[in-house]
C-alpha cells in the first residue's frame, strides 16, 4: 500500500455519490448511533467470557482424568482427543496471525506513515498503484525510510522477547487467554487516553475482539459440540449421570451458546452500517441457542446410544448437504476462493447444530427452511431411539426424556421469537413475509438530504411545470414581471452566513467493494489492510475515514478498472 496526497482540504462526501454512502452516513442526527466507547459492561463481558473459557476446558480435563482413574480408557481417550486436537488447530491459526502481524514485512506501512507525517492531516490514501507511487514517496518524505537494520538494540531485544513470549503462550495452549487479556487492556486504554489515542486503542481493541471471536467460535464447534454429544451419549448408555459428566456437558453447552451470541455482537459492533446489539438482546440470544442446541444434542445422543454407525452416516450426510447449500448461496466472507470454500466447510459444521446467518437477504426464508429440517430430524432421531431403546430404560423414563427434548426445542423457539420481535438491533420485526426488508426501522430514519453538506446535490434538478393561459392571466398577463425584487427598508443590515470549509481529515481509499453483512469488512479479514490502517491511524493527527470502492459511479469504476 502507498499513500496518495494532494495536500488540499477535501471532503469525503464530495467524492462519493449520495447513493454510494453507507447507511451510517445517511442517517439523520437523531437516528445516527452515538460514538462507541468502551464501557464497564464491555469489560464485564470479557471477564465472563474468560470464565466460560476456563470452565469449559477445566471441566473436560477433569472429566478425562476421572475416566482414567476409573479405568474407562476408551472414554478417557475420546474425551482427551476432543480437547487437544481442536485446541492445537486454534493455536496454530492464532500463531500464524501473530507471525504475520508482528513480522518485519511492513515497508508499505512505514511508507504510508511517512507520507502522513509529510503531507499533514488533509490527505487521501489509496490502495491503488502502490508499486508506482511507493517508489516516489521516499524523496517526498525526506529521504530513504529507515529499515530494520538501523533499529536500536533495545527494540530488537523487545521483539525477540515478544517472539519467545508468544511461543510460550501458544505451546501451553493459552492463546485465547492472552487475546482476551490484550483486548481487555486495549479497551481500558481507550477509556483512559485522550481523544485521538482513545480512537486508536479502540480500533485495536475491535481488531483483537474480532480475532478472538473467530478463534473461539471455531474452537467451540470443534471441541465443545462433539464433547457435548459424547458425554450425553455416555450418560444415556450408562443410565446414570456422574457429577463431572453433568458439569462438563453444561459447560460445553454454555460455551457454544455464548460464543454464537458473542460473535454476532462483535460483528455488529465492527460495522458502522449496522446498529449495535444490546446486552439484553445478547442474553436472549444465548438462551435461544442454549435450548435449541440442547435439544439438538440430546436427540443426537439418544440416537447415537443405539445406532452408532448410522449416526456417523447421518452426521456426514447432513454436513455435506448443509455445506453444498452454503456454497450454492455464494457467500462473500474471505479474500480468496479457496479460503471461502474452507470457510463454507466450517460453517457446515455449525449448521449441524444450529442456525448461523452467512448471507444477507431472504434470511427468514432460509431460516424457516433450516428450522423445519432440524425439527423433522430431531423428531425422527428421538422416535427411532424411543422405538429401539434398550430394556434398561423404562417407558416412563423414556417418555420424560422425549418431553425434555420437545420442551427444550420449544423454549429455544420462544426465545428466538422474543429476540426478533422485541430485541432485534434493527427494531421489532412483526412481519415474517418473504419480501419484508430486514432493516425497516433503520431505513425509516434515513434522510440523505439532511446529512449532506450544502455543496452536494441530493437529487437531480426537476423540470418545472409549464404555466397555462389561465394561470398567466391570474399572475398579471404576459407583460407582467417575471422576477420581483423586494426592497429593503432603510437602515436594515444584511447578515450573510459565514461558510467554513469542510475538512474531514484523511481518507483511506480501499480498492475493494465493501462486503455485505453478515460478512466482516475487508480491513478485519485482510491483515495487510489492518496493519496499514493501524499505522496510518497512529501517525495521522486526525482519525482517518475508510472509503471502499463505489460501484454506483461509472467514472469511479473505470478509474479502478484501468489501474488493476
Amino acid at each position: 500500500m502507498a499513500a496518495k496526497s494532494d495536500g488540499a482540504p477535501v471532503s469525503l462526501r464530495n467524492d462519493i455519490l449520495p447513493e454510494c454512502l453507507s447507511a451510517s452516513d445517511h442517517r439523520s442526527p437523531q437516528c445516527q448511533p452515538a460514538r462507541k466507547r468502551y464501557s464497564l459492561l464491555d469489560c464485564s463481558w470479557t471477564l465472563c467470557a474468560l470464565l466460560v473459557f476456563f470452565s469449559d476446558g477445566a471441566s473436560d480435563l477433569w472429566l478425562a482424568a476421572d475416566y482414567y482413574l476409573r479405568r474407562n480408557y476408551w472414554w478417557f481417550a475420546l474425551t482427551l482427543v476432543f480437547v487437544i486436537v481442536p485446541s492445537v488447530v486454534v493455536q496454530v491459526l492464532s500463531f500464524r496471525w501473530f507471525a504475520y502481524d508482528y513480522s518485519y514485512s511492513n515497508d508499505s506501512s512505514t511508507a504510508a506513515a511517512a507520507v502522513v507525517a509529510a503531507s499533514g492531516a488533509d490527505s487521501h490514501f489509496s490502495t491503488k498503484d502502490s508499486d508506482q507511487r511507493g517508489a516516489g514517496r521516499d524523496s517526498a518524505a525526506g529521504g530513504p525510510l529507515p529499515t530494520t537494520a538501523t533499529m536500536g538494540g533495545a527494540r530488537s531485544c523487545c521483539r525477540a522477547f515478544m517472539w519467545l513470549f508468544q511461543c510460550f503462550i501458544h505451546i501451553f495452549q493459552l492463546a485465547q487467554v492472552w487475546r482476551y487479556v490484550h483486548a481487555l487492556y486495549l479497551g481500558v486504554q481507550s477509556r483512559w487516553r485522550g481523544d485521538h489515542e482513545c480512537r486508536h486503542f479502540y480500533w485495536r481493541m475491535m481488531f483483537e475482539s474480532a480475532d478472538i471471536s473467530m478463534l473461539r467460535l471455531l474452537e467451540s464447534f470443534l471441541k465443545s459440540a462433539p464433547q457435548l454429544v459424547l458425554q450425553l451419549s455416555i450418560i444415556v448408555q450408562a443410565s446414570q449421570v456422574l457429577p463431572l459428566q453433568g458439569l462438563s456437558a453444561s459447560a460445553s453447552l454454555v460455551s457454544l451458546s455464548w460464543m454464537i451470541a458473542s460473535y454476532q455482537k462483535v460483528l455488529r459492533d465492527s460495522r458502522d452500517d449496522k446498529l449495535p446489539m444490546s446486552y439484553k438482546a445478547v442474553i436472549v440470544q444465548i438462551l435461544w441457542h442454549l435450548f435449541t442446541i440442547g435439544a439438538r444434542t440430546m436427540a443426537f445422543a439418544l440416537f447415537a446410544s443405539v445406532f452408532q454407525l448410522y449416526f456417523g452416516i447421518f452426521i456426514v450426510a447432513h454436513w455435506c448437504l448443509m455445506t453444498f447449500w452454503i456454497i450454492q448461496g455464494e457467500t462473500d466472507f474471505c479474500m480468496s476462493k479457496w479460503e471461502e470454500i474452507i470457510y463454507n466447510m466450517m460453517v457446515g459444521i455449525v449448521y449441524v447444530f444450529c442456525w448461523f446467518s452467512v448471507r444477507e437477504g431472504r434470511t427468514r426464508c432460509r431460516m424457516l427452511v433450516y428450522s423445519v429440517v432440524v425439527f423433522i430430524e430431531n423428531v425422527a432421531l428421538t422416535t427411532f431411539w424411543y422405538l429401539y431403546r434398550g430394556a434398561q430404560t423404562s417407558d416412563f423414563t423414556a417418555l420424560v426424556i422425549v418431553c425434555m427434548v420437545a420442551c427444550s426445542y420449544a423454549l429455544g423457539t420462544f426465545f428466538m421469537f422474543v429476540y426478533y420481535c422485541l430485541l432485534h438491533p434493527d427494531g421489532p420485526i412483526s412481519g415474517w413475509g418473504w419480501g419484508v426488508p430486514e432493516e425497516v426501522a433503520v431505513e425509516s430514519c434515513l434522510s440523505p438530504a439532511s446529512s449532506l453538506p450544502p455543496d452536494v446535490v441530493a437529487s437531480p434538478p426537476r423540470t418545472l411545470q409549464r404555466t397555462k393561459g389561465g394561470d398567466r392571466e391570474q399572475m398579471g398577463g404576459a407583460n407582467s414581471d417575471v422576477f420581483l425584487v423586494r426592497t429593503l427598508k432603510k437602515g436594515a443590515k444584511v447578515t450573510l452566513p459565514t461558510l467554513t470549509p469542510r475538512t474531514e481529515g484523511p481518507v483511506i481509499r480501499i480498492d475493494l467493494p465493501r462486503k455485505k453483512y453478515p460478512a466482516w469488512d475487508a480491513h478485519f479479514i485482510d491483515r495487510r489492510l489492518r496493519k496499514t490502517i493501524l499505522v496510518l491511524e497512529g501517525a495521522a493527527p486526525v482519525t482517518p475515514r475508510i472509503q471502499y470502492r463505489c460501484l454506483g459511479s461509472p467514472t469511479e469504476v473505470m478509474e479502478y478498472e484501468t489501474t488493476v
